[in-house]
């Protein structure tokens, strides 16, 4: 016999059981990472201001390996190194990366020493990437990576 709206027994409504159904495919799917129709979730892209802070840290230790080659050079070297670990260090949180080290980079006698005219480069090469992700970020960011790409622009020319 067919039941009536007003019937409460323990049979399923078509309505419920849709809705289960549907419920129990969004919890079987969204684990996966699988969109219920199709959908993929975009992968998490990198920030923009990563490369910023790679090159912060490439040019730390840098500065570190030209000081352990040249010791002469050490105290010339030494507040630049100084500058892109607080670069780094600034720039970790902003981004949510793994805050990094203030202390010189324990890969600084790895590889072979640049020279000062490669430094001028690197710093010159720095200093135009800090500036595209100035004008390319936020304006809550655009302070902080536009004294960084300031500060590149000044070691440059304190390595001439």
């Amino acid at each position: 016999m067919g039941r009536t709206a007003g019937d409460a027994g323990p049979g399923y409504t078509r309505r419920r059981l849709l809705g289960v159904t549907a419920g129990a495919a969004l919890a079987v799917g969204a684990p996966a990472g699988c969109g219920l129709f199709g959908d993929d979730p975009e992968p998490a892209r990198p920030d923009p201001l990563q490369p910023v802070l790679d090159e912060a840290l490439r040019l730390a230790a840098g500065y570190d390996r030209a000081a352990l080659t040249q010791p002469a050079l050490g105290k010339r070297l030494a507040p630049l190194a100084a500058d892109h670990r607080a670069h780094a260090a600034a720039l970790a949180p902003v981004i949510g990366a793994a805050p990094a080290s203030a202390a010189p980079s324990a890969s600084a006698d790895a590889g072979a020493a640049p020279t000062l005219d490669a430094l001028r480069r690197a710093e010159q090469q720095a200093q135009r990437t800090a500036a595209a992700a100035c004008r390319e970020t936020s304006a809550d960011r655009a302070a902080l990576v536009g004294s960084i790409a300031a500060c590149r622009a000044a070691h440059a020319e304190a390595l001439r």
